[in-house]
Parts: C-alpha cells; sequence; structure tokens
C-alpha cells in the first residue's frame, strides 16, 4: 500500500504488514526483477486488487501467485481460480522457499 495515506481524517499513515514485506525486498533486492510489485492506495474498493480476488479479498498486503504454490508451509487462499496469500509472514516465507533465500529467524 502506499505510505502516507488518512483513514477517518487521521493520518498519515502506512501499512505494517506492508513495511515488512517492503523491507524483505530491500533485504533481497534481486527479488523485484523476479516479482511484479504494485502499489494500491488505501481506500476501499482497491480496484486492481478487487477486480482480480473479489471485494472479500482486498486486503493488503497481497501476493498473487502464477500457477499452484510451490510450498505447503503457508496459508494459500483460493478466489476466482486465482492463488493468493494475505499473511505478510507467509508472504515472506513464501519468497524465501521458491527463491532459495533465507528465513526470518
Amino acid at each position: 500500500m502506499k505510505p502516507g495515506f488518512t483513514n477517518a481524517g487521521m493520518g498519515p499513515f502506512y501499512c505494517g504488514d506492508s513495511v515488512s514485506v517492503e523491507g524483505f525486498l530491500s533485504f533481497f533486492p534481486e527479488l523485484r526483477a523476479k516479482v511484479d510489485v504494485a502499489y494500491v492506495e488505501f481506500p476501499r474498493p482497491r480496484l486492481p486488487i478487487a477486480d482480480l480476488l473479489g471485494e472479500e479479498n482486498q486486503s493488503i498486503p497481497v501476493l498473487v501467485l502464477a500457477g499452484k504454490p510451490s510450498s505447503d508451509r503457508v496459508s494459500v487462499k483460493q478466489a476466482n481460480g486465482v492463488s493468493f496469500i494475505t499473511n505478510e509472514r507467509d508472504i515472506r516465507r513464501y519468497l524465501s522457499a521458491k527463491f532459495d533465500l533465507p528465513e526470518a529467524g
């Protein structure tokens, strides 16, 4: 999610879960060439995500998977025939396993 959003007239804020994934990507910058990263605005509906996964699945962060997941150690959801991960810790764990990177201790 793009940082600096407001909510109910308060803010600016940033998404703590997004920061965790963003930090992971900064530790392993080679991932930026291997995954597509898109930033969305705070207000709902978050159309790119809602259009793909449905309005009930527009939480941030989200990792949309190409094909079937290659790890059974994470919680993978399905919507509209698409597999995706919404838990930031599972996103980092999945990317670590898929790209043979260290995992959080």
